[in-house]
């Protein structure tokens, strides 16, 4: 059993995490972070797994430039689109933060094209991730930014979860996930699933339908889609919790990263964590209308599959921008002539009471 330790919350999940008029913590939560000294105990399967998934894909590169059918390319590009919406739209917007709800069509679909991403099943994945929210950047967020890039990127999967992280998920609750009947069926066939709807069908439908070759087929809509897949999300969990600004909340580590967003069409971080209800990528609504993500579940929205989708108001990120932001807001920063002096001295900490009554 784990160490009945208790990890102090260092971001939130949910509206009702917050404690003050702009949606936020009223504590400095930038203290919190940190990554014990540990010794890690290997996970070789995951090591041996990841090592083959990157040379193969290597290879894969090299068949989709130089002998495989444009229908394979392109075949392979829709399905990498359709795991990101089963992922980005299901289990991390939907199931993981609730900030829109979904009919069950919908919810079938995406929890169809989730299983086809193969990160997990969405059970696993939502309490993974409501875990790292709750517990941002500490010994109990599963893939802790403060233990390094590579750990955050993919170290985190090649060695056993830290006793924080396992009973930090234990804390978590998922009394929704519980009660919702396609989550469900999927935790209980997933095993049964997977295969088929990741690497089977994948590889066997350009075989059948354009006369792939078998290599072609497995390495490119199969292993390359898959490999790049995981290093899209991957990518937001490191690299956009280390590089980049951070305008709403300068005690969390996740920034806003636009080479992020414009390779893995995510990377608003800093926004999403200190908003992580809010459906939308980022407030911009044109680099929203950019995001495949954001794009569906408007689609979806308009047609009545998706409703009630939560977004924060300009006003809420205007005060929250401006008392906890590091001045970077392109309307709300340190440059904005309305931004005196007197306000600076207030805004530049979180938490710093002998300036509430300048």
């Amino acid at each position: 059993m784990p160490p009945l330790v208790d990890p102090t919350p260092s971001g939130v999940l949910f509206e009702s995490d917050t404690q003050t008029p702009d949606l936020g913590l009223e504590k400095d939560v930038s203290v919190l972070k940190n990554a014990t000294p540990r010794k890690y105990e290997y996970v070789w399967f995951n090591i041996f797994w990841f090592l083959f998934l990157h040379i193969g894909s290597l290879y894969g590169i090299y068949l989709a430039l130089t002998s495989a059918k444009w229908q394979t390319n392109v075949f392979a590009f829709a399905i990498h689109l359709m795991c990101a919406i089963g992922i980005g739209a299901g289990s991390h917007r939907l199931w993981t933060h609730r900030s829109y709800k979904a009919r069950t069509p919908l919810r079938t679909v995406l929890m169809i094209w989730q299983t086809m991403g193969f990160q997990d099943c969405i059970f696993e994945w939502a309490r993974d991730h409501r875990t790292h929210h709750k517990y941002a950047d500490t010994d109990a967020d599963p893939h802790n930014a403060e233990r390094g890039l590579f750990y955050s990127h993919m170290g985190w999967l090649c060695v056993k979860k830290l006793p924080e992280v396992v009973e930090g998920g234990k804390r978590i609750d998922l009394t929704d996930l519980y009660e919702d009947p396609v989550v469900m069926f999927q935790k209980k066939h997933y095993m049964k699933m997977m295969p088929v709807l990741c690497f089977l069908l994948p590889t066997v439908i350009p075989v059948y339908y354009w006369n792939e070759t078998w290599l072609n087929a497995f390495l490119i809509p199969t292993i390359l889609r898959y490999t790049i897949g995981i290093n899209v999300v991957w990518s937001v969990n490191s690299f956009a919790h280390v590089f980049g600004y951070r305008p709403y909340d300068k005690s969390l580590n996740p920034r806003e990263n636009i080479a992020v967003w414009m390779i893995c069409v995510e990377g608003f971080h800093n926004f999403h964590h200190t908003f992580p209800w809010d459906y939308r990528a980022t407030e911009h609504p044109l680099l929203n209308m950019l995001t495949p993500t954001i794009m569906f579940i408007d689609a979806m929205a308009k047609i009545g599959q998706a409703y009630d989708l939560k977004m924060v108001t300009p006003d809420i990120i205007k005060q929250r921008s401006q008392r906890t932001g590091d001045g970077t807001h392109h309307l709300w920063g340190w440059d904005d002539p309305e931004f005196t002096e007197k306000l600076k001295a207030r805004y530049s900490t979180i938490d710093h009471p002998e300036l509430k009554d300048a």
